[in-house]
């Protein structure tokens, strides 16, 4: 039973592991999420403090502000656009990962319960739940019947 998978087979399982797909889902909105904060200074802190600055340096002009300091006016849509890409983008990442899962779970054979041998039997003489190799129950003292495959392992 020692098959070898195959470079292909033992990719699979590497990929099939739920620490890779953590790991890949992280790297995937934490680059998705860098959108959100460059936006976020690039379209709104920048401009505010490029308003303070000018107003602090008594120019009246910001158009002369924005020329020198190499920023715009304050861009609130970019930065809800970027919220709304990684929304989508968390959206999308996690439908993949949920239909992963469940590829999964229908992957792997479902164990069906082993049914164990009995360990106890019923005296008929009592109806006490005795083990069932014994011989005598120990409730009302009756002989029991051996059974015929503990009588066969005695003759040899």
């Amino acid at each position: 039973m020692s098959e070898k998978k195959g470079i292909i087979g033992e990719f699979k399982e590497f990929i099939a592991r739920g620490n890779v797909m953590d790991l890949a889902v992280g790297v995937i909105i934490g680059g998705a999420f860098q959108s959100i904060v460059s936006s976020l200074c690039d379209d709104v802190i920048m401009p505010l403090i490029q308003l303070i600055i000018s107003k602090a340096a008594g120019v009246d002009n910001i158009d002369e502000m924005t020329k020198v300091l190499n920023v715009g006016p304050i861009l609130f849509g970019q930065f809800i656009a970027a919220i709304i890409n990684f929304l989508i983008m968390a959206l999308i990442i996690f439908c993949i990962v949920k239909a992963l899962n469940k590829m999964m779970e229908a992957g792997k054979k479902k164990e069906e319960p082993k049914e164990e041998d009995p360990t106890t039997k019923e005296c008929p003489f009592c109806l006490s739940e005795i083990p069932i190799k014994a011989t005598r129950c120990p409730h009302c003292t009756s002989q029991l019947e051996a059974k015929k495959v503990e009588v066969e392992k005695k003759k040899k």
